[in-house]
């Protein structure tokens, strides 16, 4: 190629012509645009010894030399794109995972992988995709899950001990449905849980607000001096909470109801962020309305009510 003043580009840009074309306008019809491809026909680009009589114009385009004395033609396999990253030549290997969860596939294959194959010396394996994010995600999560749960724990032991048991009421229900539907544990179902655990304390903190006022209520009143008169009061306090919870109940089913079956994008990670949701607040709502006054009847009976029947 020296010898003709020609270089390797040179030569390039004539057969990525040649072969792949080139766009040299764009044709408008209507409102579409289609681009115009100029390339060689089927039967010049199709066959190596019709490839090697390609002519390359040199010397400014006093000569033309046909490609077959400028290189050696071969038809040999290789990669459709070559890809780098951090400077460093890759291959992708795609993996579709179906009825399980990506986090305990990827360990397996970890595992089989490490038993089975010797990369060679200069190779690396990385697990990349949805299974990186997730990684990344959990790291996260190490943190920012144990402090929203102290959070909410302080809150709720700072308003009384009684409310703690929603978090783990509300959990059976979220779990369970989980379990129904088949979802196993990700990114979208902690994300769920979360928001579940926020909403049941405080649909929970206000159950016992009720409660509190209807007792301090019959208490200032001197109605409060042995158990009917406790029970009276707790049943007054529920009462007024039924429809408060009976309507947030509703609206968050009217929310997330439909989008566990909804179909575009996102609604994999949506449904998974719904289920716990769904699940938690349904026996979220009997906790609060049939366990709730239950405990709080004995909570009080046991260490204010009793004792004031022995004081008087």
């Amino acid at each position: 190629m020296a010898r003709y003043g020609l270089s390797m580009d040179d030569v390039q840009a004539v057969l990525m012509s040649a072969v792949g074309g080139e766009n040299i306008t764009t044709t408008i019809e209507g409102r579409e645009r289609y681009p115009v491809n100029v390339r060689y026909l089927q039967d010049f680009r199709s066959d190596i010894g019709r490839l090697g009589r390609v002519l390359v114009p040199a010397m400014g385009g006093k000569t033309q030399i046909p490609v077959s004395q400028l290189a050696n033609i071969t038809l040999s396999s290789g990669p459709a794109m070559l890809r780098d990253e951090n400077g460093m030549l890759n291959g992708y290997v795609y993996v579709d995972v179906a009825g399980r969860d990506v986090g305990s596939y990827v360990e397996e294959a970890k595992q089989l992988v490490r038993e089975g194959v010797k990369l060679p010396a200069g190779y690396t394996l990385v697990w990349s995709g949805q299974y990186e994010a997730m990684q990344r995600v959990r790291e996260k999560l190490t943190v920012i899950l144990p402090l929203t749960l102290f959070l909410i724990m302080m809150l709720l032991y700072m308003n009384t001990r009684l409310i703690i048991l929603a978090v783990p009421f509300s959990a059976v229900g979220a779990i369970w449905f989980l379990y129904l539907l088949g979802y196993n544990m990700s990114i979208g179902v902690w994300v769920g849980l979360i928001a579940l655990l926020g909403v049941d304390a405080e649909t929970a903190i206000f159950m016992l607000l009720y409660l509190n006022i209807s007792y301090e209520g019959a208490k200032k009143e001197g109605k409060m001096t042995n158990m009917a008169d406790l029970q009276k009061a707790i049943h007054d306090g529920a009462v007024k909470r039924i429809r408060p919870k009976f309507m947030t109940v509703a609206v968050m089913f009217m929310g997330l109801v439909p989008i566990m079956w909804s179909t575009g994008a996102g609604a994999d990670v949506m449904r998974r962020i719904a289920a716990p949701m769904i699940g938690g607040i349904f026996t979220s709502f009997i906790l609060e309305l049939v366990v709730y006054p239950a405990i709080y009847e004995v909570w009080k009976w046991n260490t204010e009510v009793k004792k004031q029947q022995f004081v008087s």
